[in-house]
């Protein structure tokens, strides 16, 4: 008897989790008539507000432009340094490039694989491109906070604008806060396989600054204060009713779900126990809410191969730093040789994590990765 493959992540099961509630919400939205923006967008940005803890949350059409906007909200453009980290989805470089601001490419911490502080200080005293520091913008990686208070401390003393990138940190806390509200804003994702997932893309932009939550609606359709009149330049960045309805329905068992992720890493973590592998890093004073669950191993792809023969599906996130890219390897981004960052996209691997994975999976996902590591 074959036994099915266990895929790294599954969204299908996250909407057959709640496939009647998200049918009925779908089905709503359908027979209002309202197709763009309009009253179901207002309800979630409304909702999504009040989960974060903040004053205003502004929908927009995935997580890229989320970070885009955040910084045009910001009036940081051409030529303005943008601080961010090179062990990322690239993403993160490209909305800042369409901002028409600089990436500025810092190392990351050994343990948590986010922004090192100390490199972030480095390349603020010594950037390696001309340009006015505007922003520093640290991803929270895999669920995982950055270390927000030395970074926070940085960006005000140079008199930089903090601005985080929660697309794979819906839920996690530092201190004892959520991320998503230590900085001027924060950009989050709901790409599908994010802790908050919609049906396809959609992202939003979170904020405390009620002037800087009015740019974004402006600067999200056309630069638009009345209709059909631009006061700005703007872009087409409209969260989708039908997404913002989608995501409303699942919004409320999110605490539900990254438990269950929880309680899969804290399986991982005990059945791997005394395997040759780095398990995942967990930052004193935060928690940890495993969008994904990272090991690292020098013989990860021999890793990979075992396992996919044994049916069990991962992932590596991210393969090639973003400073090392074809299309960003020759314009001097990287504030420095990024040695961590370099060792660790040949290490990491990413395993199945997902609400949905079964307690049985993940003991065949444990026996599995055992039994590869030892090359059994």
């Amino acid at each position: 008897m074959n036994i099915a493959a266990i895929p790294q992540t599954d969204p299908r099961a996250g909407y057959l989790a709640q496939k009647t509630e998200i049918d009925a919400a779908i089905a709503r939205v359908l027979a209002g008539g309202q197709y763009i923006l309009g009253p179901e967008v207002e309800a979630f940005e409304a909702a999504f507000a009040a989960w974060l803890g903040v004053g205003h949350a502004v929908g927009v059409g995935h997580g890229t432009d989320a970070i885009e906007l955040a910084l045009r909200a910001c009036r940081i453009g051409r030529g303005d340094l943008v601080f961010t980290v090179s062990h990322t989805a690239v993403a993160t470089i490209a909305a800042i490039e369409r901002a028409g601001a600089v990436p500025i490419l810092v190392d990351v911490e050994p343990g948590a694989l986010t922004m090192d502080p100390a490199a972030l200080e480095a390349a603020l005293r010594t950037p390696p491109r001309k340009g006015r520091p505007a922003a520093v913008l640290p991803v929270h990686l895999y669920g995982q906070p950055a270390d927000l208070t030395p970074l926070a401390k940085l960006a005000r003393a140079y008199g930089l604008r903090l601005i985080e990138d929660c697309a794979q940190s819906h839920g996690a806390l530092y201190r004892d806060r959520m991320t998503g509200t230590f900085g001027d804003l924060a950009c989050f994702s709901f790409y599908p396989t994010k802790n908050l997932g919609a049906l396809g893309d959609a992202g939003m932009v979170a904020t405390g600054d009620a002037a800087l939550a009015a740019a974004l609606r402006e600067l999200r359709e056309y630069g638009w204060r009345e209709r059909a009149v631009s006061a700005v330049v703007g872009i087409n960045s409209r969260l989708d009713p039908l997404q913002a309805a989608i995501l409303a329905v699942k919004l409320p068992l999110l605490a539900a779900d990254n438990a269950r992720r929880q309680e899969i890493a804290t399986a991982y973590d005990r059945g791997l126990a005394g395997v040759p592998l780095s398990l995942p890093y967990r930052r004193v004073g935060a928690t940890h809410v495993f969008h994904q669950y990272v090991v690292r191993s020098r013989l990860r792809d021999e890793l990979r191969e075992r396992l996919s023969r044994a049916g069990i599906g991962t992932g590596i996130h991210y393969p090639v730093p973003v400073h090392l890219q074809p299309a960003y390897r020759e314009r001097a981004l990287a504030a420095g040789a990024l040695k961590v960052t370099t060792e660790a996209a040949r290490e990491i691997l990413s395993l199945p994590i997902y609400p949905q994975l079964g307690d049985q999976a993940v003991a065949r996902v444990v026996t599995a990765v055992c039994a590869a590591a030892s090359g059994r």
